[in-house]
């Protein structure tokens, strides 16, 4: 009975002592972090990248560039044709009928040209000619009636009073440029009468002395091409199907 009693009193003590012990805690695995492993804790952790803000370098603002006129910053001068110093010429072979076949050339004259031409005296290859204009309505030549003829029936130029020549190309630009000297140059564009365009070439001379530029373009036509000829007047006269052309120009700036 004294020995169950001293068990008993041995076992409690034990059992007191067990829970009188301080609580131990345990740490996760993770509260220190592992060589070589991503995560530092039990929980994910979502990192965000980081992007340099514009600040980081100052931007800077591209300098301002003056506003310069493309003809002077590359030593283009515009060279105005002047009316009254310029004409365009028409010469057409003509048979007349009624005077035994008689041969002539009918010329008749405009001197409403207008037109530009740009001229790099630096760079004479970067030179253009711009768009060139006659008023057809006023050609005149030694016989009123044919100049009425050729307004009402043939060119009809008084329903299309204006010819327009757009050059698409210029061949025999020199390298450089000496003063009063002349250049052949052969001038190959569009041209138009009445409503029909046709590609034709002008054979040129054009020369530059101080601030006059002057010159002569002429080519050959066929009217037929433009559905206006070859112009034919029973019993009276003939012409030929076709028809010189000749422009002779002054211009200035």
């Amino acid at each position: 009975m004294k020995k169950l009693l001293l068990l008993f009193i041995a076992t409690a003590f034990i059992l007191a002592a067990c829970s009188s012990s301080p609580t131990v805690t345990t740490l996760p695995e993770t509260a220190e972090p592992r060589t070589g492993s991503v995560e530092a804790t039990s929980q994910p952790i979502h990192t965000e990248q980081v992007q340099p803000t514009e600040t980081a370098e100052p931007t800077q603002e591209p300098a301002v560039q003056p506003t310069v006129n493309q003809a002077s910053a590359s030593g283009l001068t515009v060279f105005k044709i002047i009316p009254g110093e310029s004409q365009l010429q028409y010469e057409v072979g003509e048979v007349f009928i009624n005077d035994s076949n008689r041969f002539a050339v009918a010329i008749g004259v405009t001197p409403q040209v207008e037109g530009e031409i740009s001229i790099d005296r630096t760079a004479p290859q970067n030179s253009t000619i711009g768009t060139i204009t006659a008023d057809v309505s006023q050609f005149k030549s030694d016989n009123g009636r044919r100049d009425n003829a050729i307004r009402g029936r043939f060119l009809e130029s008084e329903r299309f009073p204006t010819v327009t020549f757009v050059p698409t190309q210029i061949e025999g630009l020199p390298d450089t440029y000496q003063d009063g000297q002349e250049f052949p140059l052969k001038i190959s564009g569009d041209l138009t009468i009445r409503d029909v365009t046709r590609p034709v070439s002008f054979d040129a001379t054009v020369g530059l002395d101080g601030d006059q530029l002057s010159g002569q373009a002429t080519t050959i036509i066929l009217m037929s091409d433009f559905q206006f000829g070859p112009i034919s007047v029973a019993g009276i006269l003939k012409t030929e199907d076709e028809a010189k052309i000749t422009l002779t120009f002054i211009a200035r700036p």
